[in-house]
């Protein structure tokens, strides 16, 4: 019998990927299912970064049927149905586009996310996982061998050459040692700091915890939340498109930030 692609073979799908109940306690994201079709089969998928007016009607745009996003609608707290929120929503709704949303699972996946992408791109070695965050750690550090300069490290991860919101040599000249946590995690650096690494990488700068690097001699880059979250949504794209037999597309909206 031929398997129909609906968002409930879908949801099946993306959940045995990514630990999505691993993280129900610690995520205030909504993973998983947001916004739900009419049960109509799902032909084609668009993936983004950011659930948006935007993103929606790029998806429209390209006949996707369901939007897989790292940022979704829903975080925590009940929203009523008003402005913004409203018009997003309605949209979805009157083109019969599912949204399906994954955040700290899809930073945190050892294969497929957003921080073992950035590790590959720079390749780090002995990887172990970085970054306790409510019991878990997201990010992961590891050895570079052999040692980057800053500079390098930038160009590594850069996404489609763009360039990173905020560098900041404030270390050794060639880094041996490096932790990444993608998105805004800037104060994670002083976990950084504590074991004694060279180089910090996440999306977001700081200012709080810019004098603690500076003084601690901690190199920290600030890729961008979006530059260094493309990863993981591209990744979980390119294993769709070799184990379904629907059609992918990512739909890159750059913030800049």
């Amino acid at each position: 019998m031929t398997v129909q692609f609906t968002t409930r073979t879908l949801d099946k799908y993306f959940r045995s990927l990514l630990d999505i109940e691993g993280f129900g306690g610690i995520d205030n994201s909504m993973n998983g299912l947001q916004v739900d079709n009419d049960g109509s089969e799902i032909g084609k998928i668009a993936f983004a970064v950011d659930a948006s007016l935007e993103s929606f009607k790029e998806a429209a745009s390209r006949g996707a049927g369901l939007l897989f996003v790292h940022h979704g609608l829903f975080w925590g707290a009940p929203l009523g149905l008003l402005g913004n929120h409203r018009r997003r929503l309605k949209y979805l709704l009157d083109r019969n586009i599912a949204l399906y949303a994954v955040h700290l699972p899809l930073d945190q996946h050892p294969q497929l996310g957003n921080n073992a992408a950035l590790a590959e791109l720079l390749g780090l070695k002995e990887i172990e996982p970085f970054g306790l965050y409510h019991g878990r750690k997201i990010g992961y550090k590891g050895v570079l061998d052999p040692p980057l300069s800053i500079g390098e490290a930038v160009k590594r991860i850069s996404f489609m050459d763009r360039p990173a919101l905020g560098v900041f040599p404030f270390g050794a000249d060639l880094n041996r040692t490096c932790a990444v946590i993608s998105g805004g995690a800037p104060m994670e650096a002083l976990q950084a700091i504590e074991e004694g690494l060279d180089l910090y990488i996440t999306g977001e700068p700081g200012h709080s915890v810019y004098q603690e690097a500076q003084e601690a001699g901690l190199n920290m880059i600030a890729g961008g939340h979006y530059s260094t979250e493309v990863w993981g949504v591209r990744r979980v794209m390119e294993r769709c498109m070799t184990e379904l037999p629907v059609e992918g597309e990512f739909l890159d909206i750059p913030t800049g930030l």
